[in-house]
């Protein structure tokens, strides 16, 4: 049986560089479908291209207009191919309205010096932590096994956005770069940990790094993920959080950052 994250991110070749892709009720957010979901759309079209050169370095999406559920069409246009990495714009509309933009990098994984400078935050094993249950209206989240061991969410505002947390697919399933991708917004804006509260707020722009190589992912396999977030400054309407995933024996997978809007509540 196909697993639903296999099911809303494909998105099917109806031209050269041209795709339809499809909204799915079960990965729904407050106000659009969950943004993850929709980067790991973009992410699957790219490395499905017959032209794709390697593997995802970089993904930066902007998020221009919300996304309705139902419908909506892709398009991709290469714009270099280098000895080792490959450039990669994209533009997604629903009708005549421009959703999102954005840029990609591919490239080969080559044989160098390497140093994993970045340190996994101190966590027992996930089977420590108890399996948190978000409000019903993150209809997305139910999706995703997450093991807070610090941040989660809670009636009181904290002194600190950080959280850490074990996180994977629900059920299981193995890790590759639209899975990473997706994981990569699953933490919940930093405003509404500070705040001890819900209010309107919303990905502007995100962007992933990927360290991760394609056999590291697939050595990964349905292994949890251990991903820790904070944000630099809030204020004037906006704040960026920073985010890292990290994979079971200390590896730095991923790396994230992003631009999130938020309003008062009333």
């Amino acid at each position: 049986m196909q697993h639903a994250f296999d099911a809303t991110i494909a998105a099917e070749a109806v031209g050269r560089y041209d795709f339809a892709a499809r909204t799915s009720p079960a990965y729904a957010n407050m106000v659009s479908p969950f943004g993850g979901v929709t980067a790991a759309t973009v992410v699957a079209a790219v490395q499905s291209h017959p032209e794709a050169l390697g593997s995802p370095l970089a993904l930066t999406i902007n998020y221009l207009a919300p996304l309705e559920q139902g419908d909506w069409t892709l398009a991709l246009r290469p714009l270099r191919t280098n000895r080792t990495n490959q450039h990669w714009s994209f533009t997604a509309h629903q009708g005549e309205t421009a959703v999102l933009s954005g840029t990609a990098v591919l490239g080969l994984a080559r044989q160098t010096w390497g140093e994993n400078e970045a340190k996994p935050p101190a966590a027992d094993a996930p089977e420590a932590y108890p399996v948190f249950e978000f409000p019903e209206f993150a209809t997305w989240a139910k999706n995703y096994e997450s093991r807070f061991i610090v941040g989660a969410l809670a009636a009181e505002p904290a002194d600190d956005s950080t959280s850490t947390l074990w996180i994977r697919d629900n059920p299981p399933r193995p890790l590759d770069h639209p899975a990473l991708t997706a994981l990569a917004d699953t933490f919940f804006p930093r405003v509404f940990l500070r705040q001890g509260s819900y209010m309107p707020a919303g990905t502007v722009s995100l962007t992933v790094y990927y360290h991760a190589t394609k056999d590291e992912l697939a050595a990964h396999g349905e292994a949890h993920v251990l991903a820790t977030a904070r944000a630099a400054r809030f204020g004037h309407g906006h704040f960026d959080q920073y985010g890292q995933l990290f994979g079971q024996d200390g590896t730095l997978l991923a790396t994230t950052h992003q631009l999130v809007y938020f309003k008062d509540p009333k």
